[in-house]
């Protein structure tokens, strides 16, 4: 498999991202820009998300492209930052065009991180200020880890945090993954500092240690957060982009399919508290062939980022004060592959 230049979702060209965060709430917020408006579709699996104007997004809904993607921590309070963005667009006069007025239309997700060792006894809601930041601050390179509205993602013994990874396939096409990962479940294989996503890492990207070797461990590893922190304090959030033209119903393919990165990423995923729900963007500059060989490739190509953004996130997490749980670099850096 080859990677993208960067190895992040901006491979995928004209797209760009912006992180903004607070270390003493323990939050943030990441938005995704493209240079013109994109087409994307949604597709959930967790049973409990959180979520603004995901139903536009379906195949059979008038409004063809968006102008933004936003994830976010801080749970319902944490939906306020797609109207910073929209705020943002507006006054760069960017949306949907009604007659002589301007919407930009600004879907977004959520993660529950309110419970994670922040101060978040706050006066006025930060998120709308923080959505603003992260959209001025969009680039093509954003830092990975303890950022953005992965700063304060837990898994059930990790740290969590923002990730990222692409793939060029077959066609030309490019494929990335942006992902917000704070599952209930584990990242790791039980105990062991193994990642469930290590089959697909391409390399060394999250330390190159492959899977775990002993099948009797598997036996363990459907632990979650009740046996360490909060159980309901979840969800996996995520974006997967291609240069191909799909269509919204394809797009909608995509993301289906790029929930399988969760499932291979984490243990156990889309549970009944996880809110586990994934964009899907296409920036149309490839045309695709009429065969469905390109689509399912697109599909599995997306899955496959998805799974080593997971394992990145929780890699390249950093601690800091009154973390409820350890990173991996903490609990296993120091020791040698093998």
């Amino acid at each position: 498999m080859q990677t993208g230049p960067r190895n992040l979702i901006t491979d995928v060209a004209g797209l760009r991202v912006g992180n903004a965060e607070d270390h003493a709430i323990k939050t943030g917020t990441t938005v995704l820009v493209a240079d013109a408006p994109f087409r994307a579709s949604v597709d959930v699996m967790g049973g409990s998300p959180g979520s603004r104007e995901t139903e536009l997004l379906a195949p059979d809904k008038l409004v063809e492209d968006i102008d933004a993607l936003v994830l976010s921590g801080g749970s319902a309070f944490g939906l306020d930052a797609a109207s910073g963005v929209t705020d943002g667009l507006r006054k760069l006069g960017r949306g949907y065009r009604v007659e002589h007025a301007t919407v930009p239309i600004v879907p977004g997700a959520i993660i529950f991180d309110l419970l994670n060792g922040g101060d978040k006894d706050w006066d006025d809601n930060p998120y709308r200020a923080m959505g603003l930041q992260a959209l001025a601050a969009a680039q093509v390179d954003f830092t990975l880890g303890t950022a953005g509205a992965g700063t304060g993602a837990m898994t059930a013994n990790l740290k969590g945090g923002l990730g990222s990874a692409s793939l060029v396939i077959p066609g030309g096409f490019t494929v990335g993954a942006l992902v917000v990962a704070n599952p209930t479940g584990s990242v790791t294989m039980g105990d062991s500092r193994h990642f469930w996503a290590a089959p697909f890492e391409v390399d060394g990207e999250f330390g190159g240690l492959g899977p775990l070797a002993d099948p009797m461990a598997f036996a363990q590893t459907a632990r979650t957060k009740r046996d360490w922190v909060n159980p309901m304090a979840n969800t996996t959030i995520a974006i997967v982009a291609t240069d191909a033209d799909l269509d919204k119903a394809q797009l909608k393919r995509l993301a289906v399919a790029a929930q399988d990165g969760i499932a291979r990423a984490a243990s156990p995923a889309h549970t009944p508290v996880d809110g586990d729900l994934i964009f899907s963007v296409s920036t149309r500059a490839k045309r695709v062939s009429p065969q469905v060989v390109d689509v399912l490739r697109l599909g599995h190509a997306a899955a496959v980022c998805l799974s080593r953004a997971m394992a990145r996130a929780i890699y390249l997490a950093t601690p800091a004060p009154n973390d409820p749980v350890p990173t991996w670099r903490e609990t296993w850096g120091g020791q040698d592959v093998g």
